[in-house]
């Protein structure tokens, strides 16, 4: 859920031999001559983020040919964002990968539902919930850092007013102390430090919003779940991934792991491309 350092869209591909990438997700020459039809990945952040928090995400995977779109999510609650990404993801031809970091995976299966393009869903550290499910019921008696937050905000967030926010609702950032050790526990403190300053806002109305008819019932998934997750705690992952029907990866990781490992998160987003060709 946090913003990395870089701009995962000025991402350079890299490696000597670069196969030809074509936004339409069509075939790409491939450096032993031959063809691979390569899925489109979209790539969604979570709160309290942006885009590049899947930085080496981008690089690795631009590096295998394959074409990346970093979706732009406005962080304003399941309803808003929903729209948002569901209007991005009809602008792209072609099969999609959709991966999602944290609250990205509730806009996500949200968006995707209904799309037939959308082959394959990855959910990274991510809510997966089902219809009517909001971010605080998934979140109550979960254990999470972000539960306190739930009956006392102040205690979790440093609450902002915004420019015409409805009654009662404000800008969220997480505070630093509970940013550091309960989302970037697997990271230097040093590192931590600078992503905790570095949020962008949630609006607080994001926590109560339901989730409409979720992709994850029609269309294949993925996970990645971190073990040592304090934000959504693994047996959280657990239920949600189970009852999805996804294939599981468990890494020793914190709730950051598409920073703190992205060799393993890109890893599980190329085998979910693989299984839409």
């Amino acid at each position: 859920m946090v913003a990395a350092l870089g701009v995962a869209a000025l991402v350079t591909m890299l490696g000597s031999a670069t196969p030809a990438v074509f936004a339409d997700g069509g075939p790409r020459e491939m450096p032993d001559g031959g063809h691979e039809t390569k899925p489109t990945i979209v790539l969604v952040h979570g709160a309290w983020a942006d885009g590049s928090s899947w930085s080496q995400e981008v690089r690795n995977l631009q590096a295998r040919g394959y074409e990346v779109q970093v979706a732009p999510q406005p962080n304003r609650g399941p309803t808003t964002d929903t729209g948002y990404l569901k209007d991005f993801l009809s602008t792209i031809e072609g099969p999609i990968v959709l991966a999602a970091h944290s609250y990205g995976g509730f806009v996500a299966s949200n968006a995707a539902t209904g799309n037939p393009n959308v082959k394959a869903l990855v959910f990274v550290d991510a809510f997966a919930p089902d219809e009517g499910e909001t971010l605080a019921s998934l979140s109550a008696g979960s254990g999470s850092v972000l539960e306190p937050g739930l009956t006392d905000p102040t205690s979790v967030f440093k609450l902002v007013p915004f420019p015409g926010a409805p009654a009662g609702v404000a800008d969220t950032y997480v505070l630093p102390e509970i940013f550091i050790n309960g989302f970037a526990n697997d990271l230097p403190q040093e590192q931590g430090a600078v992503l905790a300053v570095s949020q962008v806002a949630l609006a607080s109305s994001a926590f109560t919003e339901p989730a409409t008819e979720p992709a994850w019932k029609t269309i294949p998934s993925w996970a990645v779940i971190g073990t040592e997750d304090r934000v959504i705690p693994p047996a959280g992952q657990e239920m949600m991934m189970m009852r999805a029907n996804a294939k599981i990866t468990r890494i020793d990781a914190s709730h950051l792991s598409l920073i703190s490992h992205p060799d393993d998160v890109t890893a599980v987003i190329i085998e979910a491309a693989r299984a839409t060709s």
